[in-house]
This record gives C-alpha cells, structure tokens and sequence, in this order.
C-alpha cells in the first residue's frame, strides 16, 4: 500500500488515530496471538513509523500480551488498536480493519503461516513465510494446494 496518511478509529469512535507518511510493509498475520487478540482467523496490519503516529482523540488502553509486547485497545469498546513490539521500536502496527478507509489495503506477504488454521484459507499469491520473512525464503507462493501443500 503506497498510501500517505492514514486515519482508523475504534468500534465506539471513543479513540481515533492518524498516520502520515509511507507504510513500512503490509502483512496478514496468522499467529496464535493475533488471532485470540481478534478472535478472527487472521488479522491483517500495516507498520508505519512511530513518528508519524498520534491519537487524535481519546487514549487507549494497554495490554501486555507477551513479553516485550504492548496491545493498545479501546477501553470502552475494547476494539483493539495497535501491536507494539519492543524489539522494533520504531514501528506501531495498526489494524487494517481499524482505519477509516480499508479498501486500499495492498498485503504484501503471509506471516506465521505455520500457525495458520487448517479450515482457513486466503487465495491470493502472496508469498507465504513460515514465522517472519526478514530474511527468510517463504514456504510457498500462493495457497495450499488441495493436497495439503
């Protein structure tokens, strides 16, 4: 997604949020976490700069979901808002689902893909990577074929 600014909300509208500048990536996350954090099969996020990150209205909430982990959600709602991991400090991942104009959402690629669930399937082409793909060679391109692959 090639985009230059990005504006979501939680589900009440109580916590809104805005980003300006490029993304870093686009990814749809097949993890364990990502899924109990959503209770969906998959969550798709897009990183951008923690510079270019501000609420514009409200404060959230923080959960820390594992180890070196902050979740930020709507204390009101409970809608989740973001994923901010220690260990790239200068990224805050936010919710496709969240923004205010979803449509132009381009995932670039499927992480933690060993964690998909066996009766979930996305049909795109994208390149699939096991856990991460920094420097990784995904596990295929594309869906699992109907043999299991």
């Amino acid at each position: 997604m090639n985009n230059d600014a990005y504006s979501g909300r939680c589900f009440c509208g109580e916590i809104t949020f805005h980003a300006a500048g490029e993304a870093n990536w686009t990814a749809h996350c097949h993890c364990e976490s990502c899924r109990r954090a959503t209770s969906s099969p998959m969550t798709t996020w897009i990183s951008v700069p923690r510079d270019t990150f501000r609420y514009t209205k409200g404060e959230p909430k923080y959960f820390a979901s594992s180890p070196g982990v902050q979740r930020a959600f709507c204390g009101n709602c409970g809608a989740q808002l973001t994923y901010e991991p220690d260990v790239l400090p200068d990224e805050v991942h936010i919710y496709a689902a969240s923004l205010d104009d979803p449509i132009d959402v381009r995932p670039s690629r499927h992480v933690f893909a060993e964690e998909q669930l066996p009766w979930f399937e996305v049909h795109d082409q994208l390149p699939r990577y096991a856990i991460g793909s920094k420097g990784s060679k995904p596990l295929r391109i594309g869906p699992k074929s109907d043999s299991g692959e």
